[in-house]
């Protein structure tokens, strides 16, 4: 049994859970203005260009806010307390997910702590991003 509720792609999201499931970050970027962003859509947010592009992020990003939280909502089976975070990529677009791999107290948690991707598999088609501390925590 999953221990979150299964995410459902859509047209926009496929190339994104695609990439997941093969443990690639894919994410956009327009070739108008050159910005990268999340989360998927046909068009730039910035200049609202359709002449977009995926492409392979780093993995990479660094801790841009959190809440530790202490009650799982219906429907998630992980064991409280945990991190939901708000992750800015090297990219520069923010990913909201959560932090694993390490104690989910505000001392462990510094702003702007470096992390990479982690990958958790949901089911055969789903596997979600999440991450840690680069180099494995502490």
């Amino acid at each position: 049994m999953p221990q979150r509720p299964i995410p459902k792609p859509t047209p926009e999201t496929a190339e994104f859970w695609a990439g997941a499931r093969r443990h690639e970050l894919r994410i956009q970027r327009c070739r108008a203005c050159g910005r990268a962003y999340f989360f998927p859509r046909p068009f730039c947010p910035r200049c609202s260009s359709h002449d977009v592009e995926w492409f392979t992020a780093s993995g990479r990003g660094r801790l841009y806010s959190y809440v530790i939280n202490h009650r799982p909502p219906p429907g998630f089976q992980d064991a409280a307390p945990y991190v939901i975070a708000v992750v800015e990529l090297d990219e520069g677009p923010r990913m909201m997910s959560n932090v694993v791999g390490v104690e989910p107290s505000p001392e462990r948690l510094p702003a702007d702590l470096p992390l990479e991707v982690a990958w958790e598999q949901l089911s055969e088609e789903i596997t979600v991003p999440l991450w840690r501390p680069l180099g494995g925590g502490s």
